[in-house]
């Protein structure tokens, strides 16, 4: 399959492989380039972090427990497995 690099050096994946693949607007792609210059393009999944200190986790903490609002469900998912990020 033929592909052309344009001027802002972007390529456009043809309907036809984006179909097959299950790509959809805003997909993931890994770049890597394979011995003797191959292109490897694999779908990946990408997942908001949120990294918070000592006193974000406690503000944070405060606010589950106030009740006052409803957080984001991608928030709260996020918030199941919260530590302090030692690094």
């Amino acid at each position: 399959m033929l592909i052309t690099v344009d001027k802002r050096g972007s390529i456009n994946l043809p309907a036809s492989l984006r179909r097959q693949l299950g790509l959809v607007a805003g997909a993931c792609l890994d770049l890597s380039i394979a011995d003797g210059g191959a292109f490897i393009l694999q779908p990946v999944a990408v997942y908001p972090a949120v990294h918070l200190n000592e006193q974000g986790l406690a503000k944070l903490k405060e606010a589950r427990e106030s009740g006052a609002a409803e957080m984001p469900s991608w928030l709260t998912d996020e918030m199941t497995n919260v530590e302090t990020d030692t690094d």
